[in-house]
């Protein structure tokens, strides 16, 4: 699985707007500059979030952007998919749409059990986890792992 550059500047964006959630509407310069996300590039990442229900808008000069609903129910899941559909696809597809034959028959199995753990990491981590610093446990203990850090 990758974490496309769009995703990861969703997650921060929301992530910004979570620490931010108690002083109004939050302009999408601000989030860019602070995040170092590029300003038009981070425009369209925020229409995205907005039209998937994740952040809400508004014009003018008191305007910008606040989450649509409380950071609590707010996944990472919601967010990369807003931004980037399925969260697992093969050939860009759902694994589910998949069939394969012959000596690959195991493949499709393993593709399932592939997205059900990303799922599982993904699903269970709110915005406001990440906001407070306290991901779950299950998630602490992998990052905690020494081989996770390793690139084999």
């Amino acid at each position: 699985m990758r974490i496309s550059a769009r995703a990861d500047y969703a997650v921060r964006a929301v992530l910004e707007l979570a620490v931010r959630q108690d002083g109004g509407p939050v302009k999408a310069e601000a989030i860019a500059a602070v995040q170092g996300i590029p300003h038009k590039f981070l425009e369209g990442i925020l229409g995205d979030l907005r039209r998937g229900g994740i952040v809400d808008s508004r014009r003018g000069g008191g305007g910008g952007y606040r989450l649509a609903r409380e950071a609590t129910a707010i996944t990472v899941a919601d967010v990369i998919r807003a931004v980037d559909g399925p969260i697992v696809s093969v050939r860009g597809e759902r694994p589910t749409g998949l069939a394969y034959t012959g000596s690959a028959q195991p493949l499709l199995p393993l593709w399932i059990a592939l997205r059900a753990n990303v799922r599982k990491i993904l699903e269970g981590v709110t915005v406001a986890d990440i906001a407070a610093d306290a991901l779950p446990e299950p998630v602490q203990a992998l990052a905690a792992e020494p081989a996770a850090w390793e690139n084999p």
